[in-house]
């Protein structure tokens, strides 16, 4: 029997792209030749990844760099190779103007899209699913997983897979850990997200790693970006790989830690993604009920404040006055508290 062929439309951003790897999964599972088309940020990912049977690259990053004329012949060229698989079935959940022209042009006899479209994007559908989130209280994971039940799918088992690391990958990572103490339990700290409103006060994030330090092997994760606020946070002690790593070595490191500690952020959900360290995510304007971690609370715990305003899920403080007070909560005794939960020292 000829399996069904889908085209999963995704193309960004690293964390929505880990939480459609769930609904990949089912449809693998359930006979169809999953095809992903996705940007450059999340390629490496769904690219030989166990859920996929192929990964084709927008490069959307790219595209921005170069002239309309060339970037339309490139996109000509995709979109000749797509209607040349001939898919049954086309499912877009970015919703949006940039995966509109891949659904509607793609040649799939279903395309199936949310109402939560926007940007144009449900024209590209022939069939239509509801709203996607109602409310915060659906994980996003649950949310994209509702593709799957409109085709009648069990979704009630989440399986989430990355590529196996290569052998350069783990070279490279034991290279970059080599020095490091591993006779206390090691927590990698990611400090840094692209959201301002989605970070933690540096000085809460100061005032942790010194009640830390004596007991636990520290490493710093983040982009070449977050070097200044990791030097803040740190005073320039303990090893910080910001900068280093691609995304697939960055998730051998977290295979390596027993715990990492982050924000709303591609970390957070790569290393959650790891299946490895257990996880403390911290969560400042945007709901945790959204986009924590799923899983056993023996593993993975979630903070937040509880102001009156939380979460207001957006970019920019709404506030005139008192702005970013969300920034300053959870309590760094209340991280503390959570990191001896889930990574008990004895102090003997």
């Amino acid at each position: 029997m000829t399996k069904k062929q889908v085209l999963l439309i995704r193309l960004s951003a690293l964390g929505d792209i880990i939480f459609n790897l769930p609904l990949a999964d089912i449809l693998k599972k359930n006979g169809y030749n999953v095809t992903w088309i996705v940007s450059e940020k999340g390629f490496d990912i769904i690219n030989n990844n166990p859920a996929v049977d192929e990964a084709i690259l927008a490069p959307v990053e790219k595209w921005k760099k170069q002239s309309f004329i060339k970037n339309f012949k490139e996109y000509l060229q995709i979109i000749k190779y797509l209607r040349s698989k001939k898919f049954d079935i086309a499912i877009d959940t970015q919703l949006l103007f940039k995966s509109f022209i891949w659904t509607a042009f793609c040649g799939a006899k279903r395309r199936i899209v949310s109402t939560s479209a926007r940007e144009f994007a449900i024209l590209g559908g022939n069939e239509f699913i509801g709203r996607l989130r109602i409310n915060y209280n659906q994980h996003a994971i649950k949310s994209y997983l509702k593709f799957a039940k409109h085709l009648k799918l069990d979704t009630s088992e989440i399986n989430v897979s990355l590529p196996e690391a290569n052998e350069e990958i783990i070279a490279k990572v034991d290279t970059l850990m080599a020095d490091l103490d591993k006779t206390k339990p090691i927590i990698a700290i990611a400090p840094a997200t692209t959201w301002t409103t989605k970070h933690w006060n540096k000085d809460n994030w100061h005032e942790l790693i010194k009640k830390i330090e004596k007991d636990y092997t520290i490493i710093f994760t983040g982009t070449g970006k977050d070097i200044e606020l990791i030097n803040y946070i740190s005073e320039g002690n303990h090893l910080n790989i910001a900068g280093k790593t691609n995304i697939l070595e960055l998730a051998e490191v977290f295979r390596r830690c027993q715990l990492l500690i982050s924000l709303d952020s591609g970390s957070t959900h790569l290393a959650w993604a790891s299946q490895k360290p257990k996880i403390i995510s911290i969560f400042c304007s945007t709901p945790d009920s959204l986009y924590a971690p799923l899983g056993s609370e023996d593993k993975y715990i979630a903070l937040t404040g509880k102001l009156p305003c939380q979460p207001c899920h957006k970019r920019k403080c709404p506030l005139k006055k008192n702005k970013n007070l969300c920034t300053a909560l959870p309590e760094v005794d209340d991280v503390l508290n959570a990191i001896h939960k889930l990574l008990p020292v004895d102090k003997k």
